[in-house]
């Protein structure tokens, strides 16, 4: 009996509140994911098979700026199944930045980190990935194999585009699809962006993220199929993969809601391309097939 087609969710958080605090939490609106999230609960929210797959692996992504966050996800995925690959966060403007890369995967759950990310959505300059410093620590991530999870919000593409330009060595990934401004119904401007930064072969794209983006009490897959239909013509399936987003995704309908999404924007698309999507870029992105076997069992 052949062995089940995988999914795997290439954007996903966990935090514990009682060991490390999460300060956006206490934003306005964020009430309903205002606790503690263990890879136990999102075992038991995902659910919903999508095109037949069901759970099979994650990859688990920075939260907070915090060296010893990504430690604590490098040695969970070194003891869960269900995670296989970690996105870190470390100093990109330390002059030690490399050290530091190195000494993270040369500790416990090392060799899981694939990529690392900052959260430049909240950096007020307009030019932060073209700081020197930066994309020194970049270059770094670059030289040691390592992918960058680009973290911007649609009026920062300039950053991704240029960043995507000068080091064309790094492998990119746009999380969230570049945050488009779904709620106000007015694309244009980030759907010119987001083909500039697509046009560089490098670069990847999460489908995920969108439903926060959509009004989160009356969303409906028509809201959401306009930017679909972008990302598929810029950046062709095998350039996309599915993200929950979980659990922030909880405040738009949660992750089972969003799978039955997905599942539907998929109904056009080859088999083929359905398992790009699901699977294949982010196994080849984050080197799934290259983990090592861990015991136990994933998501069923």
């Amino acid at each position: 009996m052949s062995d089940p087609l995988p999914l795997v969710d290439a954007h996903h958080h966990v935090w514990n509140l009682d060991h490390r605090p999460q300060p956006w939490l206490h934003e306005p609106g964020h009430e309903p994911i205002r606790r503690t999230f263990a890879l136990d609960d999102l075992r038991a929210s995902a659910t919903r098979a999508v095109a037949g797959r069901r759970l099979a692996g994650t990859v688990l992504v920075q939260c907070v700026t915090s060296l010893d966050e990504t430690r604590e996800f490098l040695a969970l995925a070194d003891t869960d199944p269900l995670v296989g690959a970690v996105v870190g966060w470390a100093d990109l403007t330390s002059p030690a930045i490399g050290n530091v890369l190195d000494e993270l995967r040369a500790g416990p759950g090392g060799g899981w980190l694939r990529a690392v990310r900052h959260l430049v959505q909240g950096e007020p300059d307009p030019g932060w990935l073209q700081r020197p410093s930066v994309e020194r620590g970049l270059r770094a991530v670059a030289e040691r194999g390592l992918g960058y999870d680009v973290l911007i919000r649609d009026h920062q593409f300039n950053q991704a585009v240029g960043l995507a330009e000068r080091v064309p060595e790094l492998p990119l990934v746009l999380d969230h699809s570049g945050k488009p401004p779904i709620a106000k119904g007015e694309l244009a401007d980030w759907e010119r962006d987001v083909r500039r930064l697509a046009a560089h072969p490098q670069v990847r794209c999460k489908v995920s993220g969108l439903v926060t983006e959509a009004d989160h009490r009356t969303w409906t897959t028509d809201d959401i199929r306009p930017v679909w239909d972008i990302l598929l013509a810029a950046f062709g399936a095998d350039r996309l993969m599915f993200g929950s987003d979980w659990p922030v995704c909880v405040l738009a309908g949660g992750w089972n809601h969003w799978a039955a999404t997905v599942e539907e924007l998929l109904a056009g698309c080859s088999p083929a391309e359905t398992s790009a999507v699901l699977a294949g870029t982010a196994t080849g992105f984050y080197r799934l097939d290259s983990s090592q076997p861990k015991e136990g069992t994933p998501c069923s």
